[in-house]
């Protein structure tokens, strides 16, 4: 009895929310008539109630830094996930908590209940759910990226704007107290001019550059699939796919880049205040899928790539910006010796061979390096450490990286524009995520092929295929979202929903 009302329920809020995108969303735009802290108010108990949607993964590192939060100010009022193996520890944790399946049955249902929003679900779902927070006037802390397409970021950047409301990306890394030593480096001139950084990871750790599997077991019980596919196309079920693998596959994920893209090009992103790129260009490891499906591109990232973003800097100054994953590094700085393990040295964890990421500026007058986030700077040479002490210019944000969740609440507590915050949509992460996402769109064009047949004077008649999205250097223009070169590469600019998901529209 209890399974069957609660399809009847999803099937309702279905419904209701096919009606209110084919208006406009006009219900979500709605101010709900109730004391919200943030809003202009200061809610009676001085707390925020938040609704966080996804309970496993980054859910539950976002969950824990709320109750955990020094001040106990916030309360984890409701809790949201379309798979109960995801959802059943946190519900031990939290027996308060009220659960939901549908996102949108809940935000339906108790709006008035709750001040702010949380969103840790795969990627493709992430704008049409923090959109319907901000259009329901909630705050919002939106795990990275911000979304899937470069559309979707600039709609939930526009979006900030309009709905007033507190905004935080989930990079950590951005309160993290060695992003304000790189500032006061970068200040103090003692790297000089920065002519070049490069950006590397070990990602992707889950399988990529693979076809898309021919098998289709059967959904496990505890997973509501089509809620999991949300505005995804209609696809079959799987295997190995959910919780993690999902972000190998177009789809769904945004590869590599989409998932330590903002952590590890972010400190300079937000460092040198580099906005939108002018261009892009790179190369990838070939990616085979045996049927070529959906008009013959794969539907998997690639194993390794390696891109160029180019920026204009204020000074004037041409920027390039380099993106390497899948194993790829640049070269060893020659500040190293030679038996040192540069991603030990430069990386996360000093010492150790773990690694994520790293980042690494080139000045005219030194080098400096730091792990995701811009934790572990160091100077190169390694001597430089020892000689150069930079007074302390900027006040920290209390907590290092754990304080980036109470920056927030403690923000959307205080108000919209009162306090700010490491990450918000407006001006930083809603431009970090287009940039980022422009790599992909390079990397997706890097397999659409063209079919061709020459006479060769030996061999006779020929048939092949030709590439003509790579080896070109994608011009961007930014204000229109729109590459200039090479219109095929714009298809990738907005996807489609699936029917019954309506359009991400403000």
């Amino acid at each position: 009895m209890k399974k069957k009302m609660m399809a009847k329920s999803s099937k309702l809020s279905r419904r209701k929310f096919i009606q209110m995108t084919s208006a406009g969303a006009a219900v979500f735009s709605i101010i709900p008539n109730f004391t919200v802290s943030g809003l202009g108010h200061v809610a009676p108990s001085d707390k925020l109630y938040i609704a966080a949607i996804g309970c496993g993964g980054e859910g539950e590192n976002d969950i824990h830094h709320y109750a955990t939060a020094p001040k106990k100010n916030a309360v984890v009022s409701f809790l949201c996930d379309v798979d109960d193996r995801m959802a059943a520890p946190r519900l031990k944790e939290f027996p308060k908590a009220k659960f939901y399946h549908d996102w949108r049955e809940m935000f339906d249902k108790e709006s008035k209940n709750f001040d702010a929003v949380s969103v840790a679900i795969p990627d493709h779902n992430h704008a049409i759910v923090g959109l319907g927070a901000m259009q329901l006037n909630k705050h919002l802390y939106l795990q990275k990226p911000l979304s899937h397409d470069i559309y979707e970021a600039r709609i939930l950047t526009e979006a900030a704007k309009k709905y007033k409301v507190v905004t935080q990306m989930g990079d950590q890394g951005a309160s993290s107290d060695g992003l304000f030593t790189l500032r006061e480096w970068l200040e103090a001139g003692i790297l000089g001019d920065i002519t070049q950084v490069y950006c590397w990871t070990d990602r992707p750790v889950w399988p990529q550059g693979i076809p898309w599997p021919d098998k289709h077991p059967v959904v496990p019980k505890e997973l509501n699939w089509d809620l999991w596919l949300g505005t995804a196309q209609s696809t079959e079920y799987i295997d190995n796919l959910v919780p993690f693998n999902w972000r190998g596959w177009w789809r769904f994920g945004t590869g590599a880049l989409g998932d330590m893209g903002c952590h590890i090009i972010g400190p300079p992103f937000k460092l040198l205040e580099l906005g939108y790129p002018l261009e892009v260009s790179g190369s990838a490891s070939t990616v085979y899928d045996g049927i070529f499906s959906e008009a013959d591109f794969p539907l998997s990232g690639p194993v390794s790539s390696s891109i160029r973003f180019k920026f204009k800097q204020k000074s004037g100054k041409d920027l390039d910006l380099y993106w390497m994953d899948g194993g790829i590094t640049p070269e060893r700085p020659k500040e190293l010796d030679q038996d040192s393990n540069m991603n030990s040295i430069l990386g996360d964890w000093p010492g150790l061979n773990d690694f994520e990421g790293s980042t690494l500026f080139v000045g005219t007058k030194g080098k400096a390096a730091c792990g995701w986030g811009g934790r572990n700077p160091i100077l190169l040479p390694l001597s430089r450490n020892k000689e150069i002490n930079v007074p302390k210019k900027y006040t920290r944000v209390p907590g290092d990286m754990d304080g980036h969740w109470w920056q927030w609440v403690d923000a959307c507590i205080a108000g919209y524009g009162k306090m700010e915050v490491s990450s918000p949509f407006v001006g930083y992460a809603g431009p970090l995520t287009e940039t980022v996402l422009m790599g992909n769109l390079l990397l997706r064009t890097f397999s659409m092929r063209e079919k061709i047949t020459k006479k060769d004077p030996v061999y006779g008649e020929q048939t092949g295929f030709s590439y003509p999205g790579r080896y070109i250097s994608h011009t961007w223009d930014a204000e229109n979202m729109k590459i200039t070169n090479f219109e095929a590469a714009n298809q990738f600019v907005k996807r489609k929903y699936r029917e019954g998901w309506g359009e991400l529209k403000l």
